[in-house]
Formats: structure tokens, sequence, C-alpha cells
């Protein structure tokens, strides 16, 4: 063993160090050795002990030192992204599949719509259908059956033929009762639209006492609404020329429930906007159902009237009265369960899947919560 003297020792600063020798001769291996220790010792030394350039320390960083003799190379280790790609495991198809799925049944369902109609165009249809088929009835059956239509039991003159006169005959009969057929069905929809409409308004009712009246004033509505539309039905599809005693029966609750309907719809929309209508389309909704209410009852008084003359004194032209008065009825009829399209001027109809999302519980179809 000897000891040596670093160089620089007087000017530089050097350090001493002790080198242990073998006695035996020195092979190529443990040269190997001695050179990457010397490697490691030099790539430890501060950065700011060296006198390199700093273009240099950084290309020393960037590819660390390589012995080909050896075949070592010191490597420096990474936690990049592209490092913990190599080392995520391999995923195979079927599994990546079933990930998928279980990722797709926790994002909500997506909402497809199939058909979409205009809840206005829908009323509009229902106001349409049945008056164009009644003018029709009316100008054929004037036109090419007036013996037919003017009959009456008293036999005295007439002019104006009734309703059931003009939808009693054939033809007639048929095309009415396919009109009505038709304009039924969304009667009914209608009929549970406007239920559940009026269920939505009762929600910022605070009151407990006044919002069992209006539940109570709703469902009212709702049966008067459905007996009129099926009342409806009775009169159109049971002729006075079949059955004369049950149609004229089946006509009077037809007229009986229009009118409480009416009533009691007018008396509702009071109950649930104290203070009034709150936008024009409301406002205007309620003018056209108070006059038509009233145009309803000067004409039902009318048509009382006019029918009792011709029932009990065989008036000339009360029968011809009467049956002007029932045109107006039924027009007022008509005019007020049009104001749908007031009430609802924006809103559609529409057949989707995957709604349930979107379903509230004021706006279901079901019977159970329609109980008094």
């Amino acid at each position: 063993m000897e000891a040596r003297e670093a160089p620089g020792g007087e000017h530089g600063g050097g350090v001493a160090t002790a080198s242990h020798r073998p006695a035996g001769p020195i092979n190529s291996s443990n040269r190997s050795d001695q050179r990457v220790v010397s490697d490691l010792s030099a790539n430890t030394v501060p950065q700011h002990s060296t006198g390199l350039p700093q273009q240099y320390q950084q290309h020393q960083q960037q590819h660390p030192p390589h012995d080909p003799a050896s075949g070592v190379t010191l490597r420096k280790s990474r936690t990049n992204a592209r490092s913990k790609d190599r080392a995520a495991p391999v995923v195979s198809g079927d599994e990546e599949d079933a990930v998928d799925r279980t990722h797709c049944k926790t994002l909500p369902e997506q909402l497809v719509v199939h058909l979409i109609i205009g809840f206005r165009d829908m009323c509009v249809f229902t106001l349409v259908l049945p008056l164009g088929t009644l003018f029709v009835c009316f100008v054929s059956a004037y036109v090419f059956q007036p013996e037919e239509i003017h009959e009456t039991h008293c036999r005295v003159y007439n002019i104006i033929p009734s309703i059931s006169a003009i939808t009693g005959v054939s033809p007639q009969r048929y095309l009415w009762r396919i009109s009505i057929a038709l304009h039924i069905g969304p009667r009914f929809i209608i009929a549970f639209v406007y239920r559940n409409w009026y269920r939505a308004m009762l929600a910022d009712i605070a009151d407990p006492g006044r919002a069992a009246r209006v539940r109570r004033m709703i469902n009212t509505v709702y049966w008067l609404n459905l007996l009129e539309i099926s009342a409806l039905c009775g009169v159109t599809y049971i002729s006075n020329k079949e059955n004369y005693p049950l149609h004229e029966k089946v006509f009077i609750v037809f007229m009986v429930t229009s009118l409480s309907y009416m009533l009691a719809t007018l008396k509702l929309l009071k109950l649930l906007q104290p203070n009034g209508p709150q936008t024009p389309y409301e406002e205007s909704s309620l003018l056209y159902k108070q006059a038509f209410f009233a145009l309803s009852i000067a004409s039902t008084i009318g048509l009382i009237l006019f029918f009792l003359k011709h029932r009990f004194f065989c008036q000339d032209l009360a029968f011809s009265w009467f049956a002007l008065c029932e045109y107006i009825v039924a027009s007022a009829n008509m005019g007020f369960h049009c104001t749908t399209m007031l009430d609802f001027p924006t809103e559609d109809l529409l057949i989707a899947r995957n709604a349930k999302q979107y379903k509230k519980p004021h706006a279901s179809l079901g019977w159970k919560s329609t109980v008094f």
C-alpha cells in the first residue's frame, strides 16, 4: 500500500486518497469495476463544483454514461405518462367491452322521440272535424232529404232541422259517427292534460284548507268532463229514429254535464287564481270561457222553452227555433273546449322512449289519485 497526493494538492485544494493495490496481477474485470466506480464518483460531484459548461451538464443528465466493456447503462428513473402506460396491465377485448357496458349503464338514458304533435294542432283538429262534418251533414241532408229531416210528430211547418235529424238519416249518420269516433280520442287526452295542469297549479297553494277545496273541485271538473264526453258518444250512436226515449234521456245528460262542467271550470279557475289570470293567454281564455258559458245558458233556456211549445202546443216554427238554439248550444260547447288552444299555446304531445326521468308526480295517468 502506498499513499499519494491527488494532483493540485498545493494549488487546487486536492484531496489525498489511499489506494490499496492487490499483490497479484490486475485483470480486465477489476479494471472495468474501477472505471464504473470512477464514473459513479464523477457523476455524484455537485454541478457547482465542476467547471463544466451548463449545456454539457444537461447533456450528461439526458444521456447517462455507458460502459461498452461491462454493458452497464445507468439510467435515471422516469415516472412520466409513457412509463405508466407501459406499466399498465394489458386488457383483453372482452374485458374492455365489459368495462364499456358498465360505464354506459352509469350514464343517463337518452330521450328518443318517436312522434311530436303540437297540442294546439290537436285542439284545432278536435274542433274542425265535428264542425266540418256537421256542416256537410246539414247541407247534404237539406238538399237531398228535406222530407225526412223536417218530419216531426206534430206535422207542423218547419224550416230548420235539428242536429239529431240531420245526423240520424243515412248516409249522414255514418259520416257523423266516424267523425265523433276520431274526435273522442283527443277529447279524453285533453281531459287528462287539464287535470294534470290543475294539479301543477295546486302545488303552489300553501293553505291546507284551500288546497283541499281545490283538490275536490279538480276531481269534480275531471269527472264532469268524462261524463260529458261519454254522453256525447251516447247521443251520437243512439239515434232518435232507432230509440227516441233513450236518445232523449242521454241528450239531457249531455246538456246537464256540459253546463255543469263549464260552471265548475270557471269556479276552479277562480280558486286557483284569486288575483286573476297571470298571462295574456290565460286572460283571453278566461274571457272566452265566460262568454261561451253565458251564450250556452241563454241558448239552453231558449231551447227548453221552444221545445215545450213544440211538444205541448205544436206551434209552427217552434221546432225550428228549438233547432236554432241547439246549434248555438253545440257551437258554444265547441268554442268553450277550444279555449284549450289558449291554455296550452306552445305545448307538444310526445311519444318518446326513456321519458321516465322527466315524469312528475302530478303528471301521471293513474286512476287512484282521482279519488275525492
